[in-house]
């Protein structure tokens, strides 16, 4: 259950962060810079964010579990992140799920992919050696 509870906290974190950078990013960026220089403008702001909420959720729920919690957060989290995002680009864009899932330029979509991997381990990452001592 702590597994569940961190992995939607941390899911909300990154999420919420990437609502509110996208806002800013899809209006105002976008066209000025292009697509691909205003995704890899937004994605050191999304790689902080997810060390921030990883470190909060290991630290606050998860602290003293073990490896295999701490992974399963970070895999619920992927899954609702995932989820989340092929929602908003089915409803919010208006194109078809293989567009969705081909259409990404190579360079920031092997970033973003990337960024993904990082985002399910790093709750396992953060939390090494903390499954001994409680830390607040």
């Amino acid at each position: 259950m702590n597994s569940l509870r961190a992995a939607s906290t941390y899911f909300a974190l990154v999420f919420g962060t990437g609502f509110v950078l996208g806002a800013v990013r899809v209006p105002f960026l976008v066209p000025r810079l292009g697509e691909r220089t205003a995704e890899l403008l937004e994605m050191p702001w999304m790689l902080v964010a997810m060390v921030l909420a990883a470190r909060f959720v290991v630290r606050r729920q998860l602290t003293g579990v073990g490896p295999g919690p701490r992974a399963v957060a970070g895999g619920i989290a992927l899954v609702l992140m995932l989820a989340a995002e092929l929602t908003l680009g089915l409803l919010l864009q208006d194109r078809p799920l293989q567009e969705i899932l081909t259409s990404r330029d190579p360079i920031s979509g092997g970033v973003y992919l990337a960024l993904l991997i990082l985002y399910a381990l790093l709750p396992l990452l953060l939390g090494r050696g903390s499954t001994t001592t409680a830390v607040r």
